[in-house]
């Protein structure tokens, strides 16, 4: 067996790996390097292939270009961009059908239409919590997607059943037994297939090198109103930003704001596209007075009537990473018929994602907020993403026999091998430290 570390394990994003068996090959996530498209996100231009790669933005899957014939499969764990950003253009370069939960296809049908694209590759929706087959060359594979909590809908472990044991495949997760939306963790299956036997286990280290028990959504919620509805906020303005994917934190911001008796508007096309992917499948009722404006025409319109009468409204946008484009960050510049003034409230529901270009962009934006006084408000947060002691659980519950640290250059992943050593793996025998276009053979 060969274990392709396609992206994501030399920087954060950019998630690809490939699973080789004997006559079968099997591909997970393929996803965006967000900081190498930033510039983009709430753009009009069209992407393509040739672009994308030109900027380093998708994986380099070069490194599988022998074993193309081989996939049979192309499996997405959830909605994130440094997930699925890039199937839209890369998967045609397989014959394999791509399998996510509803959720996370919806989404990627979004993506589709945003850049007038098609693909040929079936696209095929699985509910969380089910076991399917797919067939190989000579024989069918079970695949279990596993319900796990994240900082959006319908997250799965994906589960591979082969020869040598189950490849369970976990880019990203958190232990939350208190989600504000979606279900539990699935830790009725994750025993189950803990006795079958974990071959390996592909894993989220993001914060690794975080000594901490990553908290559950509910105090993000707490934090929430505690700064929504404890402050003096009366006749400010109110502007939220948090990530777009992030339908629980978008529920409590909503919930918060109808309390405030606040009309509230949702701001970016980025919101606009998983908040319409949810509400396609019914997964948030809890939206149905939202209104949505994506167009610039039309942010500008609503903006014009916030400006008038900024008590009445409570704004969501784009732009929590001061991305270039962005909502928040055209306000900021000025460039938009909105202006805060002393004492409005900018609220960042959300942490900064740590690269330099994010560091350095939000920075620029904070300042120039700060020059019109304004009452800032920053990591009202928790993460989606599981911290050490959640690992050390999640090893102990799975107990698989080799550990591979995925999501994150070595200032990640060397924690998790650390961790792993004191939980009894040895690096190189049972622990794998990899990079990216690298191959582990087992």
């Amino acid at each position: 067996m060969k274990i392709y570390a396609i992206g994501g394990f030399s920087e954060v994003g950019k998630n690809m790996v490939c699973v080789e068996t004997e006559e079968d090959a099997f591909i997970f996530d393929e996803g965006f390097f967000l900081p190498a498209i930033v510039s983009m996100q709430e753009r009009d231009d069209l992407l393509n292939e040739k672009k994308l790669r030109s900027i380093e933005a998708i994986p380099d899957d070069l490194v599988i270009e022998k074993i193309r014939h081989k996939v049979r499969a192309q499996f997405v764990g959830h909605a994130h961009l440094d997930h699925v950003g890039a199937v839209p253009f890369m998967s045609d370069r397989y014959n394999a059908p791509i399998y996510g939960t509803p959720f996370t296809t919806g989404v990627l049908k979004t993506l589709l239409a945003d850049n007038a694209g098609h693909i040929r590759n079936p696209i095929k929706p699985v509910q969380p919590n089910t076991t399917f087959f797919v067939q190989g060359k000579s024989k069918k594979y079970q695949v279990d997607f596993i319900n796990i909590t994240h900082s959006t809908l319908q997250t799965s472990f994906i589960a591979l059943h082969t020869n040598k044991g189950i490849i369970l495949y976990a880019n990203d997760f958190k232990i939350d037994d208190n989600p504000i939306v979606g279900q539990k963790p699935n830790y009725g299956k994750l025993r189950e297939i803990a006795k079958e036997g974990v071959y390996l286990f592909i894993v989220d280290s993001l914060y690794a090198p975080a000594d901490r028990k990553t908290s559950s959504e509910k105090i993000a919620r707490n934090m929430l109103e505690e700064v929504l509805l404890t402050t003096q906020n009366r006749n400010n303005g109110i502007v939220v930003t948090t990530f777009s994917s992030h339908l629980a934190r978008l529920k409590s911001i909503v919930d918060f704001g109808q309390q405030l008796n606040r009309e509230i508007l949702f701001l970016g096309r980025s919101l606009n596209k998983y908040v319409e992917a949810a509400n396609e499948l019914k997964l948030t009722p809890f939206f149905s007075g939202v209104r949505m404006f994506k167009y610039r025409s039309q942010v500008e319109k609503i903006l014009a009537k916030v400006e008038r009468d900024r008590s009445r409204y409570l704004v969501v946008c784009t732009g929590h990473q001061g991305e270039p484009g962005s909502i928040l960050e055209r306000i900021s510049r000025n460039q938009l018929p909105f202006k805060f003034r002393k004492d409005d409230h900018v609220v960042f529901s959300s942490s900064v994602i740590p690269a330099e270009i994010n560091k350095e962009q939000f920075e620029k934006m904070e300042q120039r907020l700060r020059k019109n006084k304004t009452r800032i408000f920053r990591d009202v947060h928790v993460s989606g993403h599981a911290g050490r002691e959640d690992l050390r659980d999640m090893i102990s519950i799975l107990k698989p026999k080799h550990i591979m640290p995925a999501h994150g250059g070595p200032d990640k992943t060397e924690a998790m091998v650390e961790l792993a050593s004191e939980m009894g793996y040895k690096p190189g025998k049972d622990c794998h430290l990899m990079f990216d276009g690298q191959v582990l053979n087992l």
